[in-house]
């Protein structure tokens, strides 16, 4: 059954736009890559408490202002993996605390860094669209 999750795109500040926020996954699928914060919605919780609890239990950051940048769908037979990410983005506050059960590894990179990583799941495609945002 397909299922509905999160991914968040966090900068630093309002005119840092050009930095995002990755975790390094250290749980499979996609074991040790890179990819923005996120994961599944629980029973009976909006996408939007989602996004910000997700990112809480990944980075410790706060993201109280998510904005809904757009909707990608990931299939991944190979994993057996059907999800439709929903995209937001906005800014982070807040000490990152690195979450060991999920993510090995926490980071900041430039927009265009992130453009030539391999991401996880579709990330890069949902990079590539906010990217195409902040050209308009």
């Amino acid at each position: 059954m397909t299922k509905a999750t999160v991914a968040a795109i966090i900068t630093p500040d309002d005119h840092n736009q050009e930095i995002i926020l990755l975790t390094k996954r250290s749980v499979p699928p996609f074991l040790g890559k890179w990819c923005l914060p996120g994961g599944h919605i629980d029973d009976y919780e909006t996408a939007e408490e989602a996004v910000v609890r997700e990112v809480r239990e990944e980075t410790g950051l706060l993201f109280d202002s998510p904005v809904f940048l757009h909707y990608f769908n990931e299939v991944f037979p190979e994993y057996h993996f059907h999800a439709v990410a929903l995209a937001f983005c906005g800014r982070g506050t807040g000490s990152i605390e690195l979450m060991e059960d999920e993510v090995e590894e926490i980071a900041w990179f430039p927009l265009a860094e992130t453009l030539t990583r391999p991401l996880a799941f579709n990330h890069l495609q949902i990079v590539q669209y906010y990217a195409k945002q902040l050209q308009l």
